[in-house]
């Protein structure tokens, strides 16, 4: 593949991550659809991936060993995606008496619990994190977080195993 189409198909993963963190974010202030923790942490996955695309678009990512470190850390956030968005479909199929009582907000968390405790919390998610309250086609959003994952980690494995032209000399 020429480095040029290579750029091409690594941006758009990065405009792909902006268009999701946007709708999150239109949810948010104008549906007002508060996020609960993992949602927010969802948001932060989506924000690493279009960062290490961003990254490789900034690096010669024709050289395989920085295609491959950023795409062992793409395989890597979008398992942990997959699995966070899983935790939190499960959650919102609880019956209601097995729902976890809600929590203190991410920011009081971050801000006072020590880092473990800060993850352990926000991976166990809260009451909050088990009510749907906006469904496409009969899937909660953290349904369709799942879906979106797997199409990053199915987009990463394939652009890390691209055989990419060095950009040829300017005449």
């Amino acid at each position: 593949m020429h480095s040029k189409n290579f750029k091409l198909m690594t941006l758009l993963p990065v405009l792909g991550s902006a268009g999701l963190l946007a709708f999150a974010y239109y949810q948010e202030y104008v549906n007002y659809l508060d996020p609960c923790p993992l949602c927010m942490l969802q948001r932060v996955i989506v924000a690493a991936l279009g960062l290490l695309f961003l990254l490789a678009l900034l690096l010669p990512s024709w050289k395989p060993f920085w295609r491959r470190l950023i795409g062992f850390w793409l395989v890597v956030f979008s398992l942990f995606g997959i699995g966070v968005a899983a935790r939190h479909v499960w959650l919102q199929s609880l019956p209601p008496d097995q729902v976890p009582d809600c929590g203190p907000g991410l920011g009081f968390m971050f801000d006072n619990y020590p880092f473990k405790e800060f993850i352990t919390s926000v991976l166990s998610g809260s009451g909050e994190c088990a009510e749907v309250s906006w469904r496409l086609l009969g899937l909660s959003m953290p349904a369709w977080m799942i879906v979106v994952f797997a199409i990053y980690l199915l987009y990463s494995l394939w652009w890390v195993t691209r055989r990419v032209e060095p950009p040829q000399p300017r005449r």
